[in-house]
């Protein structure tokens, strides 16, 4: 599929997985770019030596192009920007910070540098620095989001009118018809986290898959806005931080709640309870475990299938 991500990115679809904490290590990475999309490595999770570790054993396992998510407001984000030097990675995406700190030196060193964004500020500084590509994405998204909670939908054609670079839509990336409605709106590209969340390759625990395939609709709440925003599954943590915001609780005392390693202890380590089940709006919408092959082949037909024009009950079929 020939298009400007494609070739930017020197892949067979414009089909990119999300970097997302805990979930996103080299199986899922490379199991993305050997069937046809570009995987992503997430680095917000690791110290710089496990980081190092997963881009060999991606390198190992794939002989396609797969790259690194950066979020730059994480404490190793320099560190991590060396060791993608070291080992020549040429694709990075960055998120959570200013896209002018690194831009200019990974691509003095050869690499495509895509950052992610949320209105049209960033947008606008994100290609005054000199990206290749950004990744328009809605708070429909799971984990970290914008504090506008502008919907991808709404989002894009925004983007799309000052953009002077390809646009990767993400948010609420489902299946084929959720990728030609975002092309329909000025997207290049999809980018997908929630559904490979959830996949055979993802690292994250059984009991967070189970969670996700068990939410329902309205499961999922955007919160934490006075630290980062961040949208997850509705349990008793979440609950706890609602009692605080509602009763307009102080950045520092959310932070004392939320303390060290909570997406950890829920997407890794499974704890329903009292982990932070970072998720996005479309796991009502999702139900099984699938591999990266059958997710990226289900992405390929249904989009087909909708750019034929075929009824919306004739594609659930």
């Amino acid at each position: 599929m020939n298009n400007p991500i494609s070739s930017l990115f020197q892949i067979q679809y414009p089909i990119i997985q999300g970097g997302m904490v805990w979930c996103s290590g080299w199986k899922l990475a490379a199991a993305v770019s050997n069937a046809g999309g570009l995987g992503l490595i997430g680095s917000g999770s690791m110290s710089p030596d496990l980081l190092e570790e997963h881009i060999l054993k991606c390198k190992a396992a794939t002989s396609k192009p797969f790259g690194v998510n950066i979020p730059l407001l994480y404490p190793h984000a320099e560190a991590h920007i060396q060791t993608l030097l070291k080992h020549e990675v040429k694709i990075v995406f960055t998120s959570a910070g200013n896209p002018a700190t690194y831009t200019s030196m990974l691509k003095a060193a050869g690499c495509k540098v895509v950052h992610v964004i949320a209105n049209t500020k960033f947008a606008l500084k994100a290609m005054d620095a000199g990206v290749d590509a950004i990744v328009a994405e809605g708070f429909e998204a799971g984990g970290h989001n914008g504090r506008e909670e502008t919907t991808t939908f709404c989002l894009l054609p925004q983007i799309a009118a000052i953009a002077k670079v390809p646009i990767i839509a993400a948010g609420g990336m489902l299946d084929g018809r959720s990728w030609l409605a975002a092309e329909v709106l000025g997207a290049q590209g999809i980018q997908v986290g929630s559904r490979f969340a959830i996949c055979q390759e993802s690292s994250a625990h059984p009991n967070y898959k189970a969670a996700v395939i068990a939410a329902k609709e309205g499961d999922t709440q955007l919160c934490l806005k006075k630290l980062t925003p961040v949208r997850m599954l509705k349990n008793d943590f979440y609950q706890e931080v609602e009692k605080l915001e509602l009763a307009g609780a102080s950045k520092e005392t959310l932070k004392e709640l939320l303390g060290k390693g909570r997406s950890k202890k829920g997407i890794l380590e499974g704890d329903l309870v009292q982990g932070e089940l970072e998720i996005g709006e479309i796991s009502a919408l999702l139900n099984k475990v699938e591999t990266a092959q059958e997710i990226i082949d289900d992405f390929v037909n249904t989009y087909a299938a909708a750019k034929r024009g075929l009824t919306y009950q004739n594609l659930l079929a």
